[in-house]
Parts: C-alpha cells; structure tokens; sequence
C-alpha cells in the first residue's frame, strides 16, 4: 500500500545548519579536515534532534535498502543514521572545495566516458557530490555541460558556492519554471555538441508526469522530464554519479540508451525501460555506498501526478 502523500520535499526549507558550513569549510581550509569532522559532529547531532522528519526518513531508506539488498549488513542502529547525517555534512564541504577549486581532482575516479564528439541529456541523482563531475570538464577538453537544478529552497548555499568561485565551464541553470523557450535554447546547445544534466529522484515543484517504479522494494514516483528531453532532442541518454570510496571518489558514467524514443504507441513501455534502467543504476551504487543519498524526505510519498504502477 502507497504512503499517503506528504509535504513536498522543497517546501521542507534550508537545513538551517547550512549556514554554519561556511565556518566549517575555513576550519577544513587552515587546520585540516580531522578539525573539520570535529566541529562537525556537535552540529549533526543537534540536527539528528531538531529535524525529526529527516531522522526519519534516512531511518525509512536505510531499512529499506538493508531490506532489499542487505548493504549495512545489520539492523539499522542509531549509529547508522549518524553515519548518514555525517557523510551528508563531508559531502557539503566537498561541494564547497569542489566550487572553489580546492579540490584534488587527481582523486576523481572516472568510470567511463561520454562519446566525444557529441551531445546529449545526461540524468543524475542527489548521490554523492555531483559538483564533482567538474573533474571531467578537466579531463574532457571542449566538454560544454549545463545542470539543471531545482534549488531555490537552497538558495541561502548556493550563493555560498557561486561565492567561492563561479563555475566556469559547467553552470547551474536553475529550472523551477521550464518553459518552451528553455527548451528550444538548451537543444540547440545539445545539438552543437553540448550536455545538459538533470536529476532524476525528485519530482519538481510545478506540474510534473511522473513514472510509478519500484525502488528498494516499494513504489516510487520518478519525473520523466530528462527521458522527454533527451527524446525531444533526439539524442543519447546517459546516467552519472559521483560517490565517495575512502579518500577519493568515483564518478560513474553510463549509457542508458544511444537514442531516445518515445513513440506514441508504445510510449509507456519505453518510460518503463528508461526508469527501469536508471533505478537500477541508482540502487547498484546505493549497495556499494549506503550512506551517499540525500533525499531526508520521505521519499516514497512524493506527490504523483499522471503516475501509474508499472510494476
């Protein structure tokens, strides 16, 4: 049985603690980042009281991801939401260096490679650190990439980050209203080899189709918008993420389809194929990096609209 639908995750509001972050990081900046975890760990913990809902819901994914996969090879524990709210906070100052410049890209792992020439619609997920993906604006001389983010809950942190060092060879287009002319000015960037990427496990604020798939056992609503996109423009579909392993990370990239088709018969089939592929990304890397998603929302209770069971 679905959950009954519950507030929308971007009328949750900025984590006031974001606001510390930028202490935080200048901590990490002159002393390191054993101070920086230090520091760290008083503020989580006072987020672990304050912000029941988000306890909860990182509570909800772990069990349901030890259910389906047993990734944390035990019953959640308190500890385990801890370690949660902690990879969240290292991910944040990840960001920060990330947008800086401060990173050591060196320990980007890149684990495939987008065709070059060429553009196309790449789908991602609040998994990790994405402003990561700058490593392979390193690496891929010529790579155009434009995200598109649903963000002004989080304006407060993203002001922060354009702060430190606007990006650029890769910007933040913010979507909350995408209209027809968005559209038509971002294809014809896709079609001059460019790449536009958006993430694919929230469904936006304004009216949204969504796609009813399974996800750690329990159906979950999906936005179709990056599949609509990329078949509109009539290109490939690729899906990326960026996970923490140790002291490095590992961006992961992969086909999810060469091109993009969305008949009108068999419409529905397709989405099926698409969500079905990327969920099934998204909850692979989740088994090898359990505590590297941040939806602290309860996800499974996204409101739907035009969604359908497909399976």
């Amino acid at each position: 049985m679905k959950p009954a639908p519950s507030a929308h995750w971007a009328t949750l509001g900025e984590s006031t603690w974001i606001a510390g972050i930028g202490l935080l990081a200048w901590v990490h900046r002159w002393f390191g980042r054993a101070p920086f975890r230090l520091l760290l760990l008083p503020v989580l913990v006072w987020t672990l009281l304050a912000q029941p809902s988000a306890r909860r819901a990182s509570r909800q994914y772990l069990q349901r991801l030890q259910a389906a996969h047993g990734a944390l090879g035990h019953p959640v524990a308190a500890r385990d939401i801890l370690r949660h709210f902690v990879a969240f906070g290292e991910t944040l100052l990840d960001k920060l260096l990330a947008a800086s410049g401060r990173y050591p890209f060196a320990r980007v792992r890149i684990d495939g490679a987008l065709p070059s020439p060429g553009g196309g619609v790449i789908v991602s997920a609040h998994i990790g650190c994405l402003e990561l993906c700058q490593a392979l604006a390193e690496r891929q001389p010529g790579l155009a990439l434009k995200v598109l983010v649903h963000t002004r809950h989080a304006e407060r942190f993203n002001a922060l980050l354009r702060h430190l060092r606007p990006m650029q060879r890769i910007e933040l287009l913010q979507v909350t209203e995408f209209d027809p002319a968005t559209a038509e000015r971002l294809g014809r960037f896709v079609a001059e080899g460019g790449w536009v990427a958006i993430v694919g496990d929230r469904v936006p604020v304004q009216a949204c189709k969504t796609v009813l798939w399974p996800f750690l056992g329990q159906p979950a609503a999906w936005p179709i918008g990056a599949y609509v996109l990329a078949s509109l423009w009539q290109c490939p579909l690729w899906f990326m993420a960026c996970v923490r392993e140790g002291d490095h990370h590992r961006l992961l990239l992969r086909c999810l389809s060469r091109h993009v088709e969305l008949p009108r018969r068999g419409r529905a089939a397709a989405l099926d194929a698409l969500v079905a592929g990327y969920v099934s990304l998204l909850e692979g890397l989740l088994v090898t990096a359990p505590f590297e998603w941040f939806n602290f929302f309860d996800f499974w209770a996204q409101p739907e609209s035009a969604g359908r069971t497909s399976a």
